[in-house]
């Protein structure tokens, strides 16, 4: 198994220490989607998965969901979050074992996700229906100190519900100065680049994992498309996630390297529990 950049103790004192610089933006990757931004001593987690839910579930089935890189941190260590997004539905993004030890860490965070799935959303967390804030695209709100836009996302197609709200959606969320995009899963669409370039984005969170019909699962973006997207929308930095959670259904980061170097896109590739930190318009 893959070792974590940072685990457990090494990375809450991570976390811990970049609070001395509050005027900086800090994102972590925790894995999978699942990335921790941490802005003037507020934290935003978005599709959080830290749990081993998926490889329990699947284990003695045909779609083994055997996970290659170590858990960054156990969700109840994590009691000093403001806001959590979930961007759709499936487990490795909405875990009632992950969501469920951070609600009972945090009473008081603000829970994000698309209004088209809240009945399901609350009924998997077993919490009321009005506990949630939901979204569609388009929509805004502010949470403690975050601003969030919503933006659909395709996995694999534009799904709405019958009243034609989107089952799954991507996030631009501004923390003070700094702009980042997280899509959640995504394949490209009709005008996703021109919805993306509206905003002026200093980091884009983009999947890598692509599709193949023999993982039975809806897919993403590949390596080559994130780099199209990062470069049609003026993304400022990419990078990369959905990948090095689980073996049947990853992407090797190389490519996504080789791709943005050969055509210019700025990009950081990052190891789950490592850090990232935009300070005084320098990117490192």
């Amino acid at each position: 198994m893959k070792p974590a950049r940072l685990k457990d103790d090494a990375f809450l004192a991570d976390v811990r220490g970049a609070a001395a610089r509050p005027e900086e933006l800090h994102l972590w990757w925790l894995g999978q989607s699942g990335f921790l931004l941490q802005y003037r001593g507020r934290h935003l987690i978005m599709d959080p998965y830290l749990s081993d839910s998926l490889t329990t579930k699947y284990a003695a089935t045909d779609k083994p969901h055997v996970r290659i890189t170590e858990r960054v941190v156990a969700p109840e260590r994590l009691d000093f979050i403001d806001v959590v997004t979930a961007s759709h539905h499936h487990t490795d993004h909405l875990d009632p074992d992950t969501l469920g030890p951070l609600l009972r860490a945090n009473p008081s965070l603000e829970l994000i996700i698309p209004e088209a799935i809240r009945s399901f959303a609350a009924e998997r967390l077993g919490i009321p229906d009005s506990r949630p804030t939901g979204l569609n695209d388009g929509e805004s709100c502010r949470a403690a100190g975050f601003v969030l836009h919503a933006l659909p996302s395709a996995h694999d197609t534009l799904d709405t519900d019958t009243a034609g709200r989107h089952r799954y959606l991507g996030f631009v969320v501004e923390c003070g100065p700094w702009l980042v995009y997280h899509s959640g899963d995504t394949r490209r669409y009709p005008g996703f680049e021109e919805r993306l370039a509206a905003f002026p984005l200093d980091v884009g969170l983009l999947p890598i994992n692509g599709w193949a019909l023999e993982r039975r699962v809806a897919g993403n973006l590949s390596a080559e498309e994130a780099v199209e997207v990062g470069l049609r929308s003026r993304m400022k930095l990419v990078v990369p996630h959905h990948y090095d959670m689980f073996e049947f259904n990853t992407a090797d980061p190389a490519a996504f390297e080789k791709e943005a170097r050969a055509r210019g896109l700025s990009f950081t590739v990052l190891r789950n529990g490592e850090r990232l930190t935009l300070g005084n318009a320098t990117m490192r």
